[in-house]
């Protein structure tokens, strides 16, 4: 058969051409299929639930009642009040077993460890003390937050001298300070792990012959608060110098309200001192302002009186 040459480059550009056109369109068809795949693959597959299958629902939230922060109070129901003059037997009784943390004191492996006087404070001379053991005369004073106790040590020696001699005077703290504590307070001796707080605590109430008027609470603030509460062991003067951020301030003192006798006075330190920009004085107003009390000031100390928190 013979070659046709009248158009000899004819079938190369046809041939050219095929392959070309044959590219792109393939080229095409792969580009729409990889599409259609991904698309399909990733639409989720509708599954009837099976009998065993748990159907979450969406339940539209409702508007809480009352203040938001109602969700952060401390609601405990207290016991039966405790009369005054039972209160220091009662503490006696269920933290110590009936006999006073002062007999025997110091135990033999702590006393070569301590100091005839070690006290220490801040804002613990203020004139504050002794405006409200005058105006409240308390029976019962709850303070929280007591480190080496020369608030405690003061109070006392104030209701000595306004002829109180009744006035028991509850110290609630774990007695194991802060982490890094002893950076300032080197001479503060450290037995396997034992900052030994609470005995340079009771040591400094035996020397200034106090042992009748202060006792020991030896635990965290929340779980010894809650503890008073729930026997029934309520104050008429109740202080707050624990935890200086925040949160601590506002759960020590939802927790001490409750138990603050009617007519009774919460207060605290920290109120003008560098600790309120952690939080203490944002705790205290905050509080006064849900249950629509004053706080007043006195020193560097802040002062809720006429509290009636339900």
């Amino acid at each position: 058969m013979k070659e046709d040459r009248r158009f000899p480059h004819r079938h190369d550009a046809l041939q050219l051409l095929k392959t070309k056109t044959a590219l792109v369109i393939f080229t095409l068809l792969t580009y729409v299929f990889g599409y259609l795949t991904a698309y399909y693959t990733h639409q989720p597959l509708h599954v009837p639930p099976s009998p065993s299958t748990t159907v979450l629902k969406t339940v539209k939230a409702t508007k809480p009642r009352g203040c938001l922060a109602d969700s952060f109070r401390v609601t405990t129901r207290c016991g039966d009040l405790v009369p005054p003059e039972s209160i220091r037997q009662t503490v006696i009784d269920k933290i110590f077993n009936g006999t006073s943390p002062y007999v025997d004191f110091p135990p033999p492996h702590a006393g070569k460890y301590l100091r005839s006087k070690r006290i220490k404070g801040w804002g613990s001379y203020g004139a504050v003390f002794e405006n409200l053991i005058r105006q409240v005369k308390p029976r019962t004073i709850v303070e929280v937050g007591s480190f080496l106790g020369a608030s405690a040590i003061h109070m006392a020696n104030l209701t000595r001298r306004l002829g109180l001699e009744e006035t028991q005077i509850l110290c609630v703290d774990d007695f194991r300070g802060w982490p890094g504590f002893r950076d300032r307070f080197r001479d503060m001796a450290l037995v396997n792990g034992d900052v030994l707080l609470l005995y340079q605590f009771m040591q400094n109430v035996v020397s200034s012959d106090l042992t009748g008027s202060i006792l020991p609470v030896p635990f965290s603030t929340g779980s010894a608060l809650e503890k008073l509460c729930g026997w029934g062991v309520t104050a008429d003067l109740v202080e707050i110098d624990a935890g200086h951020d925040f949160n601590s301030a506002w759960a020590d003192i939802n927790r001490a309200v409750r138990i603050l006798r009617p007519g009774g006075v919460l207060f605290g330190h920290d109120y003008f001192t560098a600790a309120d920009n952690r939080g203490v004085r944002r705790a205290v107003n905050l509080f006064a302002e849900i249950n629509r009390l004053k706080v007043k000031t006195d020193g560097q100390h802040w002062v809720i009186d006429s509290v009636n928190v339900n």
